[in-house]
């Protein structure tokens, strides 16, 4: 598996991806990913691998496994990141690949001393879980996030784990 940064030539199997990830939502568009990728102070990586863990690995064409967006906000001296999407295609989860994609995103926001925000649909266990291990705790709920369904959202966010941000959060207890 490789993990890379995503260009607008993803977009059409990202948003395959999220029609067969997010069913009776609005998933998002090829287009929708496309100028998202092209924002400023946003970054999209992704992992590509076989489709099937047995395959050798020169055996078949690599293919997007899995996407996360983040975008940086407020101040450059003092940022906070979200995640805006995170997925993985549901033949190759339980595979590592969003632990990939998060271990990527948190040592991002660690190196400008930044916290990390999201939204995750109540329910989604798996999700919660992961989240959790990274250090995010639920901060809050969204009710009526996700439409057309109407379902809510945990907002949860993970505190900067870099030394600096552990230095200051020592001075102000």
């Amino acid at each position: 598996m490789n993990l890379r940064e995503l260009t607008p030539a993803d977009a059409p199997r990202c948003a395959e991806l999220e029609k067969v990830l997010f069913p009776g939502e609005t998933p998002w568009t090829a287009a929708v990913f496309e100028q998202e990728m092209a924002q400023p102070f946003t970054f999209y990586l992704g992992v590509e691998g076989a489709l099937d863990p047995a395959a050798p690995e020169d055996g078949e064409d690599p293919v997007l496994l899995g996407y996360a967006g983040i975008g940086m906000m407020g101040p450059a001296a003092d940022p906070e990141f979200e995640i805006h999407t995170i997925g993985v295609d549901p033949q190759a989860q339980r595979r590592g690949i969003a632990r990939m994609m998060m271990d990527n995103i948190c040592y991002i926001a660690d190196l400008k001393s930044a916290p990390v925000f999201l939204e995750v649909r109540v329910g989604n266990d798996p999700a919660i879980e992961l989240y959790r291990r990274y250090g995010f705790s639920i901060e809050g709920i969204r009710r009526n996030y996700y439409q057309p369904s109407g379902a809510d959202a945990h907002v949860m966010v993970r505190p900067s784990q870099s030394p600096q941000a552990r230095q200051r959060e020592a001075k102000e207890q």
